[in-house]
């Protein structure tokens, strides 16, 4: 993926907070607690978190829904509690419900939205049948909402967010309750308004495998705070200390195996022939393959597995037990 490190600040927040209730009477929940980060444009940012975490009262505060408690914040160079009737003219906002009016067709749903969105209305007709054929709803824009199945509808709720083509898109479980043929669709039509360049796109999601395909940076939330945020290689590297590898081997009793003392957390899986260890660099390895030949194994395969982004996030909301591999604290 393109570094997007350099590009401009399309979103920066200093120790934005928001608070609900009255803190002074005992019944005050911080939501989001003082959060700072910066999202550059064009880039995918994937925002992480259970339920609960302060994931969707961060959207409401960065698209000027919701009145910050604290910090500074800035949108697209709006200040969202001033000009936030403005600035959600210039941002598409996809809810994990997304509503439709399931009693008018594809077609005229995306009409009526246009027009709310202040699409020229000589550029109306042209946008909407352009979306549709893009998210391949053309061939049934006639046909009742209410008769679509839960990928077209959320096909259709995304067309209906890119509108009026904003350059900042706010996703919110785009792909949540959808089966795996429809979830890959959504995917990657995220992947091709990634690939242009011109679309930076803020994506709240449980589905880790989809952050990792689809992210170049990710934040994760923990109890309203950002507990991490970075590349899930560059999280990995502050995570694990070493290299895990999966090593397939036969001809030897791994019981009487003598390894080198740097090796850590073996492991023998007898059914696939596998040991699976921990080293510390993966310059061992050619050392640790001498030794297993030595011993008369016959080694018929080494894989270094590189710790996935399920890996990291368990880990950070203190779920050691997930991964194999000893972890060290990440905060923001």
């Amino acid at each position: 993926m393109t570094d997007h490190s350099s590009h401009d600040v399309v979103i920066s927040a200093e120790n934005l907070s928001r608070t609900f209730g009255d803190p002074t009477r005992g019944d005050g929940v911080v939501a989001v607690d003082r959060l700072t980060l910066e999202v550059g444009r064009g880039e995918v940012f994937g925002f992480l978190g259970h339920n609960g975490a302060g994931k969707t009262t961060t959207v409401r505060l960065l698209n000027g829904v919701l009145t910050p408690t604290g910090g500074r914040l800035h949108v697209l160079g709006y200040d969202p509690l001033e000009d936030g009737a403005t600035l959600r003219r210039y941002t598409g906002v996809l809810t994990e419900t997304p509503s439709l009016d399931e009693k008018l067709s594809a077609w005229e749903n995306l009409t009526i939205y246009a027009r709310l969105y202040r699409v020229p209305e000589t550029d109306i007709e042209a946008r909407v049948e352009a979306l549709l054929e893009a998210f391949e709803l053309d061939t049934r824009a006639s046909e009742m909402v209410g008769g679509y199945s839960r990928g077209m509808k959320q096909r259709l709720a995304l067309a209906r967010t890119l509108l009026h083509d904003p350059p900042l898109i706010f996703l919110d479980e785009p792909t949540a309750g959808l089966d795996p043929v429809a979830a890959r669709s959504v995917q990657d039509l995220i992947m091709r308004l990634s690939e242009r360049g011109d679309h930076t796109i803020f994506l709240c999601t449980h589905n880790l495998t989809e952050a990792q395909r689809l992210c170049h940076r990710v934040g994760v939330m923990e109890r309203g705070r950002l507990v991490a945020i970075g590349t899930p290689e560059e999280l990995a590297h502050e995570l694990w200390q070493g290299v895990r590898l999966e090593v397939e081997l036969d001809g030897c009793d791994p019981d009487a195996l003598s390894l080198p003392s740097e090796v850590h957390d073996v492991s023998w899986d007898g059914v696939e022939h596998s040991l699976s260890l921990w080293i510390p660099r993966r310059e061992a390895i050619p050392d640790l393959v001498t030794s297993l030949v030595n011993a008369g194994c016959r080694v018929y395969r080494v894989a270094p597995q590189e710790p996935t982004l399920e890996d990291v996030y368990f880990a950070l909301h203190g779920e050691a037990d997930r991964s194999d591999g000893p972890v060290a604290e990440v905060t923001s």
